[in-house]
């Protein structure tokens, strides 16, 4: 399920929360009804909050840092057992560029679809 559909879902029911406390709030003043669109609009608020932490994608630099350095030690320790350092810092480099691009259903999807020219 998209995020998207949380914020409209969200939004939707932040507006409806709003005015439910007004009219509530000035058709009798009942304090329960009050209360409830008020939990309403704070439970939408928290589930918004949970589904967008949930589906962040970028990590904190903290682990880029860590995997950085645990990645350089694999260089080396490729290097030290004879591999072509140039050679393997290439292919280190291409394949982060294959993991920061679209995935290779998505790629091959676009390369069916893209005019041959």
């Amino acid at each position: 399920m998209p995020i998207s559909w949380f914020r409209g879902g969200a939004a939707v029911l932040w507006v409806s929360g709003i005015v439910g406390m007004i009219v509530s709030s000035i058709n009798g003043n009942n304090n329960g009804w009050v209360v409830t669109f008020g939990c309403l609009t704070g439970l939408a608020s928290l589930c918004l909050f949970t589904a967008t932490a949930a589906v962040r994608r970028e990590p904190i630099d903290v682990f880029e840092d860590a995997v950085a350095e645990r990645l350089e030690e694999q260089v080396q320790h490729l290097v030290a057992q004879g591999a072509d350092e140039d050679s393997v810092r290439s292919l280190v480099r291409d394949a982060l560029r294959l993991g920061r691009g679209r995935s290779g259903r998505e790629r091959a999807r676009g390369q069916q679809g893209a005019p041959r020219g």
